[in-house]
């Protein structure tokens, strides 16, 4: 059954808010005819439409696998709870916005995890659409449900709830995926569901969860985790798309019928980074750095602004400011369309990075906002052990040279709850704020400086030097950012110049249950979802005490609790729950990394130094690459009006 749902939903669309986001046919959306195809992908970002409709990963697989012959692929996002309610009483199903269809029709159901706290969003989505929350209990007939993106390096809290998982970059994952599909239709389904996932399982690329057996030890530690059939590999390594010019997506970017978190159109220059930063899992599995060339990213950029007309181009990836030709784009970029008057943005700046030309090239055709630069720790000490190698000199120089070229406002972003951290190192956040603005007023003359300060909680994540260290409890937290906030609210001088916004630690310990936790937490997200839990993400929505009693209702049996999975610091012997997913990284190396935090050890960026065997090149057979290649951006027209 694949018919168009929309007579039923529009009825209900008049009764929720922003229902725009529900109907579907953006600019540059594709809709295939279903009988043509063989192979069908409903993509999932688990969150609003506003939030998932700009996500990279999801724009990207949704165009190259439209592109293949006899493939096609839908969007669906999570529904607010006006609607959700309406679709239940009215035996509404899970929809995609492109042509309607039901998402438990589809051959696999793709769910890009960027945060654990789309968890609850899946299994509404999973509920809505009539596919049973377990895949022991679904049938040929249900999609597979398959889950990417950056939170998939720990699946394990959603492997009852999960066919598969891929790990790392989808590019290519999805088309191998499609084909074992295909060949397995065609076949007849021989052998049903359990042949197809084995098929998957097999190639060493795509986890399937119900092929391995979790061995716990008495205490609750993991002692093993061990394939159950033979024919599945012992580890599952990840995916990674080398030659990003061979990969220029999206070339038609969705234009969104609704507001959106970002009104831009973004090209991703490079994707990987080698600063080493010890609490960025990001970087860590991302690795190696994989630049595009300066002459890719100016055809993509041509590309899609004539394909969309939006007015500013995002540069994006981890760390833009260090592509080896950052300063030839922007100014080719600036230049190229300065008649437009397009825009261009960096997400942030590193300070190191950071020099006045590019900020200049990059607010010469759009309006200059403030700058934004991520110091993360307030001291010198606890800089050291993130290995966030920036000096308070390196930060002052900088907005020294900002504010002395015309800006007025500053935003830094910064984490409280760090390994090591002591009061005193976040209280020299304060003081870090008010020498950027004494600096400010001063190379200004002016007195209007602005410097936001805004702090989010640390979480451990896999993966990192960091997987180890004990969380920071939601009430320290909580106590550690009253005493920054009274500091900076008592200072008469520059109090009132000085913004600050921080998140109380009570997500943080949400998110910490759910980035380390291990297959016995699933319990704890269903009964979340039962209690109605939905969109964690959002403040408004989110309920710690929802999570806390779930948690202390299901983990007992265990004989485990939150605290067991968050505040506890673990040992190099413990075998983590993600152990038999390799992100490259050597097990190795990132405990001597983290023995290197302690000892407040920094470590140089390897793309400019000798290799410190992380792992990744060899066991990938990759390389780093970096340019320059020597070009300039192409064609270098002017556009006569």
């Amino acid at each position: 059954m694949s018919e168009s749902v929309f007579p039923q939903l529009e009825a209900l669309l008049p009764h929720v808010q922003k229902p725009i986001q529900y109907v579907g046919g953006e600019l540059n959306s594709t809709v295939k005819p279903w009988e043509s195809c063989d192979v069908r992908w409903a993509l999932m970002y688990p969150d609003a439409y506003e939030v998932g409709l700009p996500n990279q990963g999801v724009m990207i697989l949704y165009e190259v696998l439209n592109e293949q012959e006899g493939v096609l692929a839908e969007r669906t996002y999570s529904v607010w709870p006006d609607l959700e309610a309406l679709m239940r009483e009215h035996d509404v199903p899970q929809f995609t916005v492109d042509a309607h269809r039901p998402v438990g029709a589809f051959d696999v159901l793709g769910v890009s995890f960027s945060t654990e706290l789309g968890y609850t969003n899946l299994l509404t989505a999973l509920d809505l659409a009539g596919i049973p929350f377990e895949s022991k209990d679904r049938t040929d007939e249900h999609p597979l449900i398959l889950a990417g993106g950056h939170a998939a390096f720990n699946p394990e809290p959603i492997a009852d709830f999960l066919d598969c998982a891929v790990v790392g970059d989808g590019e290519q994952a999805v088309l191998e995926i499609t084909e074992i599909i295909r060949a397995w239709k065609n076949e007849g389904r021989p052998g049903g569901r359990d042949e197809l996932l084995f098929r998957l399982a097999k190639t060493g690329s795509v986890y399937v969860p119900k092929f391995y057996d979790v061995e716990y030890l008495a205490d609750g530690r993991i002692s093993r985790v061990v394939p159950n059939r033979s024919g599945v590999p012992w580890r599952v390594s990840k995916h990674t798309v080398m030659d990003l010019d061979e990969w220029p997506y999206p070339k038609q970017p969705l234009v969104p019928l609704a507001e959106t978190v970002h009104e831009r159109m973004s090209v991703e220059i490079f994707r990987g980074c080698t600063r080493g930063c010890r609490f960025c899992q990001a970087g860590m599995i991302t690795r190696p750095v994989r630049e595009r060339s300066i002459t890719g990213i100016g055809e993509m950029v041509d590309k899609g602004l004539k394909a969309t007309g939006f007015e500013e181009v995002g540069l994006l990836s981890l760390s833009s400011a260090d592509h080896t030709e950052i300063g030839d784009i922007a100014k080719g970029l600036a230049d190229r369309y300065e008649e437009d008057k397009i825009g261009l943005s960096l997400p942030s700046t590193r300070v190191d990075a950071f020099n006045i030309d590019l900020a200049n090239e990059l607010t010469r055709n759009g309006r200059r906002s403030g700058l934004t630069f991520a110091p993360e720790g307030g001291s010198e000490r606890i800089r050291k052990v993130i290995n966030k190698m920036v000096s308070e000199e390196d930060l002052i120089r900088t907005v020294s040279t900002a504010y002395g070229n015309g800006w007025r406002q500053v935003k830094l972003y910064f984490m409280c709850g760090l390994p090591t951290e002591t009061d005193e190192d976040v209280l020299q956040i304060g003081d870090m704020a008010v020498n950027v603005i004494a600096e400010g007023r001063k190379v200004s003359g002016q007195n209007d400086i602005r410097c936001t300060v805004s702090i989010g909680g640390f979480v451990p994540k896999p993966h990192t030097p960091f997987q180890w260290a004990p969380q920071l409890s939601a009430e320290e937290t909580d106590a550690r950012l009253e005493k920054l906030r009274d500091k900076i609210r008592g200072d008469k001088k520059y109090g009132r110049s000085i913004g600050f916004r921080y998140h109380d630690g009570k997500p943080g310990i949400v998110e910490g249950l759910l980035s380390r936790g291990d297959r016995r937490v699933g319990s704890v997200i269903r009964a979340v979802y039962e209690d109605g839990g939905r969109f964690d993400g959002w403040r408004e929505h989110f309920s710690y005490d929802r999570w806390m009693r779930a948690a202390e209702k299901t983990l007992p049996e265990f004989g485990v609790d939150v605290a067991w999975y968050t505040t506890r610091e673990r040992e190099y012997e413990e075998v983590l729950p993600w152990d038999h997913l390799d992100s490259g990284l050597d097990k190795d190396w990132l405990w001597e990394d983290w023995q290197d935090a302690l000892d407040e050890t920094e470590v140089e960026d390897c793309r400019w130094t000798p290799c410190f065997d992380c792992g990744v090149c060899p066991q990938l057979d990759l390389d780093i690459q970096i340019g320059p290649t020597g070009k300039k951006l192409l064609p270098l027209t002017v556009v006569n009006k």
